[in-house]
Order: structure tokens, then sequence, then C-alpha cells
């Protein structure tokens, strides 16, 4: 099993523990590192020598599970906060126009076999993104009473639900090609669709659940201090800034609802796969 693997499967028993271990992963720090440290932390932590808390997290934060390779920079855990955070931020702001609202809906770009796919699920997220700002400025059914559901608790599941569907779509191949398997000894099995739609489906809940709670958040603590001074003096910055509290505190969190050691039952997967579960499952590396 490759060595990262093998870390995560000694220690991530509890949620608690996972999310001690995310706090320690999201340092930014580690973008920093270049490619030989992190090989070489790599290297370290599967030698079976004392290796250091550093070259731990080192190891564990930049270089895939599976193949052992480097990660690129933008996709390494720690990036997904200052990448997050100016979209999520103005996609707070009260907008008034809809190419307003439109401009920071648009996803960035993402390289894949499956560009078209991937193209279309951004025109989907960015027409769902502005759809509450087009009912309220372009259509006459929108009456004083649903304004504020239309305004700031529609955007809610909206967001939760994209977060799922963009998850969903973009690691799509997983579920058709299947991804790596393990037994208990780490030893590769072959392939498994059914392990593939257990990681994107339980990687797409953690995601929804992010960028869910991000909106749902200020939109109560907007609630709660919208006669306080602070918040008569700077109404439009208080959803962005609660926004980007509550995304930096929810990422840690929503990395750790599940494993990302994964295990899927024998019963669950391909019949010439149950032969390699013979402690009845297998391990899967979920991903981000």
């Amino acid at each position: 099993m490759d060595s990262n693997l093998h870390h995560w499967k000694n220690q991530e028993q509890s949620f608690l523990r996972r999310l001690r271990i995310w706090l320690d992963l999201l340092d930014p720090l580690s973008l920093i590192a270049g490619d030989a440290e992190i090989q070489k932390a790599h290297t370290l932590l599967g030698s079976g020598e004392n290796v250091n808390e550093k070259d731990v997290t080192l190891s564990l934060s930049s270089v895939h599970a599976d193949s052992g390779a480097n990660l690129p920079l933008i996709y390494r855990p720690p990036a997904l906060l200052p990448m997050s955070l100016p979209l999520v931020a103005g996609s707070l702001i009260p907008h008034i126009r809809i190419r307003h609202a439109a401009f920071w809906q648009n996803e960035k770009k993402t390289h894949s076999t499956k560009h078209l796919l991937i193209a279309g699920t951004v025109v989907a997220a960015t027409c769902a993104g502005v759809l509450p700002q087009f009912l309220l400025s372009q259509t006459g059914i929108i009456t004083a009473t649903v304004h504020p559901f239309v305004r700031s608790v529609l955007p809610i599941p909206l967001s939760a639900a994209l977060a799922y569907i963009n998850v969903s779509f973009v690691r799509s191949d997983e579920t058709e090609t299947g991804i790596q398997v393990f037994d208990s000894s780490g030893n590769p099995v072959g392939l498994s669709e059914a392990a593939g739609e257990k990681a994107v489906r339980e990687t797409a809940l953690s995601r929804a659940a992010l960028f869910g709670t991000t909106g749902a958040v200020p939109f109560v603590l907007s609630s709660l201090l919208k006669r306080t001074r602070f918040a008569l003096r700077n109404s439009p910055l208080v959803g962005p800034l609660s926004g980007a509290l509550v995304l930096f505190l929810t990422i840690p969190v929503s990395f750790s609802l599940f494993p990302q050691l994964g295990t899927i039952r024998r019963e669950d997967v391909e019949d010439e796969l149950q032969a390699a579960a013979y402690d009845g499952q297998l391990y899967y590396h979920r991903g981000l």
C-alpha cells in the first residue's frame, strides 16, 4: 500500500481524529514546498523510519495517495480556501444586476478529458446561480412576501446542490472506469466502479455540506445582527465577511465527514473482486 494510504488507515479512526489531521494538512505553508522536498518527505514516510510531523503533513497534503505523484499546486487541500474565498465572498454580496451575479458564479476552468461535459456543468451552475437575481429583476411574479426568500434563502440549497453536481460531473470518470481498491494488506486488487461511485458520492456530499453551510450561516448571522450598529453601517459586508469566516472554519470539518481511506463491503463490489476481500471489505482512496 502506498505510504500515504497506510498512514490514513492507521490514523483516521474517528471524526475528531480526522479533524485534527486535516487542521494540520491545511497549513498554507506546505504550498511553498518544492517537488524535491515533497518527494523526500514521501519517501521517508514509506521507509518505516521515524518521520517528523512536518514531513508527514507535507506528504499527505501534496502527494497523490494512489499514484505517488506530486499533486499540482491548485489541487492540494491548502489551496481550496484561497481559491474559493473570492468566489464565496463575491457571491454573498447583494447584487443589483444579473451580470454582476453571473460574474461571481463562473467557476475556474478544469482540465479534463470531458471538457464539453464540464463546460456544460459550469454553464448550468452559472444559470442556476443567477436564478434568484433573475426572478427578482426580470419577472413580476415575486411578491414582497416572497422577496426575502428568493434573495436570501433560495441561494443556500442552490449552492449545496450545485456543489454536489459539480463534483459528480468532474469526477464522473471514476464512476465509469472505477478506482483502485486494495485488500487489508495494502495490495492493489483491481478497479471497482462501485467503489468509485461511493467515493464520488461521499466527496460530493462533503462539498455540498461545505458550500451549503457557507451560505446558510451568513444568512442566519445577518438576520441576528441586522439591527446592530456594525450591521447598519456595513450591511453589504456582513454576508461576505461572515461567509469567509464560515468557509475557513468549515473546510476542515467537511473534509473530516468521511474517512479519506474509505471501505466498501465485499458484497457491494464487483464479483471478480469479492475473493480479495478476505476480511469482508476492500479499501479505496476517497479523494477530495
